[in-house]
């Protein structure tokens, strides 16, 4: 879980980002919890975000892949790929998330693919197929983000949705 990896990012993104002074390949994780969790983002770009997370760990007491560990991947996933569609002047927020879980997974990893559905100026949805080992579908999920403007600094934070 410790181990360096690279996230693939499209140059575009890359040179955006450091025109601002942002090196984003060494910035970009999957957050505390994602970490804690071992997500590992191969691939992300705003068309498409994927990446990988350990079952073991991630369990719950019938030693099944936990709903809530596959619904931190399936909104790690959507976000990622909201903030790349939104660019640097956006923050992207989670306000709605959708899960169905078709099949349990007792060990291995699992690969969650995100695709866009909807990408708006001001909200982005993204569809999250989370699959196992053998490529059968383990959860199906949708995550709508709030893209918000970033503030400008020293404003005050606007009232809205806490994400």
């Amino acid at each position: 879980m410790g181990e360096q990896h690279s996230v693939k990012f499209p140059q575009e993104v890359i040179d955006e980002y450091a025109s601002l002074g942002v090196d984003l390949p060494s910035l970009f994780s999957a957050g505390h919890l994602g970490t804690r969790m071992g997500v590992q983002i191969v691939e992300a770009s705003a068309e498409r975000v994927v990446a990988t997370m350990p079952v073991e760990g991630n369990t719950q007491p019938y030693g099944l892949l936990h709903g809530g560990a596959s619904a931190v991947l399936a909104e790690t996933l959507g976000s990622v790929g909201a903030m790349l569609h939104g660019g640097s002047k956006k923050l992207a927020v989670g306000v709605d998330l959708n899960c169905t879980h078709h099949r349990g997974a007792r060990s291995g990893l699992v690969t969650g693919v995100a695709t866009p559905v909807h990408r708006g100026r001001s909200t982005a949805t993204y569809e999250i197929v989370i699959s196992d080992e053998q490529g059968r579908r383990v959860c199906s999920a949708r995550l709508t983000c709030m893209l918000r403007d970033v503030p400008a600094e020293g404003a005050p934070e606007p009232a809205g949705a806490d994400g």
